[in-house]
């Protein structure tokens, strides 16, 4: 299964938008989001241009409520953290990388996807990979986000600017 893994979106949805429209194109099938969508607005025009699945967890700069997340059919609304079984794979997500340690309680992972840090990252501690695919809306850093195919495990960061 192909899943795009998009982080701090901040509202930018000239951004979003051309990451939506990749992920049309490239033909993936679900999309992890690991949170600071914002506002209301952006959560809407997540949940309308995208047709599959969405795992969302709550970031730090979240400024919609809680109950809006319902109203989207096609979003899975996990809080603060989130494990979630997609193609056989234990999938861990979170915003801030100190909550991987409560994924981690729930039980064992294959990957974990988090963000908050605006960085793009990965690591591979025993046998859990750890991936943060940076910040969607371009703060402090180019816009970047992440394309996973669960059945091969090709992992890649994709720059928004050069798709």
């Amino acid at each position: 299964m192909k899943i795009a893994i998009i982080s701090d979106i901040h509202d930018n949805l000239i951004n979003l938008k051309k990451c939506l429209n990749w992920c049309e194109e490239n033909n993936i099938e679900e999309l992890i989001c690991c949170g600071d969508v914002t506002n209301s607005e952006t959560l809407e025009f997540l949940s309308r241009n995208f047709t599959g699945k969405v795992h969302l967890v709550k970031g730090n700069m979240e400024i919609y409520g809680e109950k809006e997340v319902e109203r989207y059919g096609n979003i899975k609304y996990y809080g603060r953290v989130g494990r979630a079984e997609i193609n056989g794979k234990n999938v861990g997500i979170c915003h801030e990388p100190f909550l991987i340690k409560k994924i981690l309680e729930q039980g064992e992972c294959d990957i974990i996807f988090y963000g908050h840090t605006h960085a793009p990252w990965t690591e591979k501690q025993d046998s859990i990979t750890t991936v943060n695919p940076g910040t969607l809306g371009a703060v402090f850093q180019k816009a970047t986000f992440a394309a996973w195919d669960s059945e091969s495990g090709a992992l890649e960061l994709k720059v928004l600017e050069i798709i």
